[in-house]
């Protein structure tokens, strides 16, 4: 969810203000993300303290968090309802979908004293999250869930949601920024990027694959990661898809093309070494026998040829964020050491590389499962 933030005064009564069934024992830090502040908040219960998740929302990032709650309620809602249809187990629903917890005056935010908002989850028992993908099966698991999720929401009602990010995906734009920052060279950085720089102007058709192929516009997800999946502790099942500040309308192959990035390729983010960089054939059936057996019934066709396009895209408008950012004097991402920015670009176009190598033997696995 977010990274651990430092203590904050009057913490007890911005969790009164919310209808919560004990009374306020403590609040801890909570996660490693990087965006809002979040905290396990301990209830007096019996036998042992409730929990709930008690999170500030970071409103440099999200401008308009009315709109963002609005989105978030619609959508835990709906998949709320979807469970109550197919479970007959309450406990087993609480555990399947985010519950948000409303305000004592019914509203999905609060706003404390110094003008900071606030808003709480239940917290989903017996579970836990992963950092890194190491298995197939984790693989395929976390996949499941995430098509699982597409196909939920697939029945969403009217009206379309907000764009809590506009454009967040839209890769042409990041293409026309990547050309702004070569153009100016704010930080005297081109000279020693021309290879990297070549790379991307190379493959420039990647970027408009998606918005040129007109495909139906579904609710997605946009972030997923596998530590955006809580799985069951004991059996390893993925049963609650998390982190639902950027669920927005978006092409299925999005979700689909981040989870190859982040899932089929064991390398970190930042790896240096780039010969360690490549797909890996048995993490990418199970990605994808995951997310089609969950989200295989209602994708077009067109969709499904679409899905290793948004692998390819998703990662290479990855890259092109970072090199931009480089170019620009690092004043987005943030850094560790000097070059960065480059070598998590040069990662991601790695990836790239090794998913154009294998792009025939890939697509001919996507057709045969689905």
């Amino acid at each position: 969810m977010s990274a651990p933030p430092g203590p904050v005064a009057g913490i007890g009564a911005v969790v009164a203000s919310f209808t919560l069934g004990g009374a306020f024992l403590r609040a801890e830090p909570y996660g490693n993300g990087h965006i809002h502040d979040t905290y396990c908040v301990f209830l007096d219960g019996s036998p042992a303290p409730a929990r709930v998740i008690l999170q500030r929302i970071n409103t440099r990032v999200f401008r308009n968090p009315v709109v963002l709650m609005e989105n978030i309620a619609r959508v835990t809602e709906h998949l709320r309802m979807q469970l109550d249809r197919q479970l007959a187990d309450e406990g087993d629903r609480d555990r399947r979908a985010l519950t948000l917890i409303r305000t004592r005056a019914g509203h999905a935010l609060h706003r404390d004293e110094g003008g900071h908002l606030w808003r709480a989850w239940r917290y989903v028992d017996r579970t836990c999250s992963l950092d890194q993908i190491v298995a197939p099966g984790q693989a395929f698991e976390a996949a499941r869930a995430f098509g699982l999720f597409q196909q939920q929401l697939a029945t969403l009602p009217t009206p379309r949601l907000h764009d809590t990010i506009p454009d967040f995906h839209y890769t042409p734009k990041r293409y026309a920024a990547f050309e702004e920052a070569v153009a100016r060279d704010a930080a005297g950085r081109v000279r020693t990027t021309e290879p990297e720089i070549a790379f991307a102007r190379a493959r420039q058709s990647i970027a408009g694959l998606l918005v040129d192929a007109r495909l139906p516009e579904r609710v997605t997800h946009n972030d997923t990661k596998c530590n955006n999946v809580l799985f069951d502790d004991k059996s390893g099942e993925a049963i609650c898809v998390i982190d639902l500040d950027t669920v927005m309308p978006g092409f299925a192959a999005y979700d689909f093309g981040d989870m190859v990035r982040t899932m089929t390729c064991s390398a970190a983010e930042d790896e240096t070494d780039l010969a360690k960089v490549r797909v890996d054939r048995s993490l990418f059936e199970a990605v994808a026998r995951g997310y089609l057996s969950a989200a295989g019934s209602f994708l077009t066709p067109a969709e499904k040829d679409s899905l290793l396009v948004g692998g390819k895209l998703i990662t290479y408008e990855l890259a092109l964020r970072f090199l931009t950012d480089y170019l620009n004097g690092d004043t987005y991402f943030k850094v560790h050491r000097p070059g960065h920015n480059l070598d998590r670009c040069r990662t991601q176009f790695a990836l790239v590389a090794s998913l154009e190598e294998h792009e025939v033997e890939l697509a001919r696995l996507l057709r045969s499962i689905s």
